[in-house]
């Protein structure tokens, strides 16, 4: 009997851990080094889950806009998701705020600098975000509406193509039904391509996954955590209590469904999320659990679950806000409560559009830092264990966009989603409405 995916994955994560600690970065055979190796699969699975994301992100929502039928179909679809996104990610938040003022992580005795090691080279990042400020926010709005959607496309600038294909799926609708009829079976066949072609990228899951964590603990060993412990554990309580705690309430009382299934359901998703650390690669498979795991309709799903991957990103939102306090604590600073509004507010605007990659919330961070005054060399203090604790966030991400498919899925209306294996309806294909 084979093993079921998430359970593949999760082995592959559990062998990946000693296989990295053995390797090292020296370890050879025939003049390769198992780093080498390590990165070359891993880089591989991640390009190819990539490759996906543009056609797949394009297909699902102008299929599913266009399923929607009108523009008072779309408008209150579209409402409840924005409203359910801004209301998570203000919770996410709201739980890292009062963890990092409870637990005081980056209040120590002594030099900061000598308690937490400014021996990270921060010289890349800063020149990345020279001369970033406020205005980067107002470029999040910006990047809404494309010179060129094409170019968007090949850089991956997600926001504007998003943005693109729901006008698009909109105003198909519009059209004469002969031609509206003819787009919209063209790109529900591109759709069901793409799925295609995502069930035989994620049969390689487990390989994927296994480079990605051993090459990860090949470079930092079990020295990430070091002296950052407090951080850490600080961070990753946060996300545990939005992830164990907000958002199966949510499940419970508002969608009214059994959070455990939707855990099971998702299991493929956020290992693949924990272990790429890229909300947006693991985007195909997420709509694949959300679809054919918990019963959501494509109607919703691939509506919520792209918008969701760019603009919903609670777990980065909720690091944001507790890195930027931690670093004010580590530098002897007590921020006022303006100054930490100041915080939220922009950890909760800065989150909206940071794209679905590993890392990219460190540009988010330093907008923050500088709002608030400090250096953008403070973020050197949270880069030993950024990596893992990006990991973590990522899959939060991805879970409380799965979430938000439920729930508005259940708003809508719709019938048997997390109902258990017996009656888990298929993947259903809502009629164009034209007129």
């Amino acid at each position: 009997m084979r093993l079921k995916l998430h359970w593949q994955i999760l082995i592959a994560l559990g062998l990946a851990v000693p296989a990295g600690l053995a390797a090292g970065q020296e370890a050879a055979l025939f003049g390769i080094t198992f780093y080498q190796l390590f990165d070359f699969v891993g880089t591989l699975f991640l390009n190819a889950l990539k490759m996906l994301i543009v056609p797949l992100v394009v297909a699902a929502i102008i299929t599913g806009v266009a399923g929607v039928g009108g523009a008072k179909g779309l408008g209150r679809l579209g409402s409840r998701t924005v409203i359910y996104y801004f209301s998570t990610s203000l919770l996410a938040i709201l739980v890292g705020l009062v963890l990092v003022n409870l637990f005081a992580p980056g209040v120590v005795n002594g030099d900061p600098g000598e308690v937490f090691g400014f021996s990270a080279d921060t010289s890349e990042i800063e020149a990345r975000v020279a001369g970033r400020g406020m205005g980067d926010v107002a470029d999040v709005f910006l990047r809404m509406v494309p010179v060129n959607v094409v170019a968007a496309a090949a850089d991956g600038q997600m926001l504007g193509l998003i943005f693109f294909s729901l006008l698009f799926g909109y105003f198909m609708t519009r059209i004469q039904q002969d031609y509206a009829d003819a787009q919209y079976n063209f790109w529900q066949g591109i759709f069901q391509t793409m799925m295609a072609i995502t069930d035989w990228v994620m049969k390689f899951a487990p390989v994927g996954v296994f480079a990605l964590v051993a090459k990860v603990v090949a470079t930092t060993g079990l020295e990430a955590v070091g002296p950052l412990v407090a951080f850490f554990f600080t961070v990753l309580g946060a996300l545990a209590f939005h992830f164990l705690v907000t958002m199966p309430l949510l499940l419970l009382f508002v969608a009214r469904v059994n959070p455990l299934r939707h855990y099971q359901a998702m299991a493929p998703a956020l290992l693949t999320a924990f272990s790429t650390a890229s909300s947006a690669a693991t985007l195909p498979l997420t709509m694949e659990c959300v679809e054919k795991n918990a019963g959501v309709s494509n109607r919703t799903s691939s509506v919520v679950l792209p918008l969701g991957s760019t603009v919903n990103m609670d777990g980065t939102a909720l690091y944001e806000c507790v890195a930027a306090i931690f670093i004010a604590q580590a530098y002897g600073l007590d921020l006022s409560f303006a100054q930490q509004f100041t915080v939220v507010t922009l950890a909760l605007l800065t989150s909206i559009g940071v794209a679905g990659i590993p890392a990219a919330s460190l540009v988010a961070i330093t907008i923050i830092l500088a709002a608030i005054g400090l250096p953008a060399e403070g973020i050197g203090l949270i880069l030993a264990v950024d990596r893992i604790l990006d990991m973590t966030r990522t899959a939060v991400n991805t879970f409380g966009d799965s979430c938000g498919a439920v729930i508005i899925g259940r708003l809508e209306g719709e019938k048997g989603i997390l109902q258990g294996e017996s009656d888990k309806p298929r993947r259903t294909e809502a009629a164009v409405e034209v007129g």
